[in-house]
């Protein structure tokens, strides 16, 4: 049985692309929008805030690239 086959659970999102996760941080990190992607809940904080003008979508960016950072779920993201 395929892996891709197999039904997510409710609330679960499917894991994001690395590159696509570092292109949406870079460009729009201080919107959160690549947590809201991710399935994180508090994302909108990183909106009101600007991304902690600037420092908190730095340090999100830093973490995709060096795989510190999952989805909400935990679940890696993908390595395309």
């Amino acid at each position: 049985m395929a892996e891709e086959n197999v039904p997510q659970a409710s609330g679960q999102k499917e894991p994001q692309p690395k590159t696509l996760m570092i292109i949406i941080c870079l460009f729009l990190g201080c919107y959160g929008i690549h947590r809201l992607m991710m399935g994180y809940e508090k994302w909108w904080l990183q909106l009101i805030t600007l991304g902690g003008c600037g420092f908190w979508a730095i340090y999100d960016f830093i973490m995709i690239i060096t795989d510190k950072m999952p989805m909400a779920d935990g679940t890696p993201l993908k390595k395309e």
